[in-house]
């Protein structure tokens, strides 16, 4: 499974961006999606995922009600439209992908550089 993260750039605080996450996975409604950040000396956290299928999104509290995830499963695509963007949500994000039902996110794509400027 290959994942192709794009999207990411500088923003100015209050502005908004899209990650877009092209999988390459033959049944994508198989597979739950998930966007983690990291910044430089600290692990990485988790953002939000989404079942393709079932569309249920799961977010992190501290993006809950800026960021929403979503997929378009005709092109293989899981989007993280992100408003309302705060100088601390700079990061390089990066998506993940995993079976439906298993614990461990196995498959990773390369992190996009979000830059937000205050």
């Amino acid at each position: 499974v290959q994942l192709q993260a794009s999207g990411g750039g500088l923003v100015q605080a209050g502005g908004s961006l899209r990650l877009s996450c092209t999988t390459s996975v033959r049944t994508p409604t198989l597979y739950r999606e998930g966007w983690f950040r990291q910044v430089p000396g600290k692990e990485r956290e988790f953002v939000a995922s989404i079942d393709c299928s079932r569309r249920l999104p799961n977010y992190a509290d501290f993006v809950k009600g800026r960021f929403t995830v979503s997929c378009d499963k005709a092109k293989k695509t899981v989007y993280l439209d992100m408003n309302n963007l705060k100088a601390e949500d700079t990061a390089s994000y990066y998506c993940a992908s995993k079976r439906v039902g298993d614990r461990e996110y196995v498959y990773w794509g390369q992190g996009t550089l979000v830059t937000v400027s205050s």
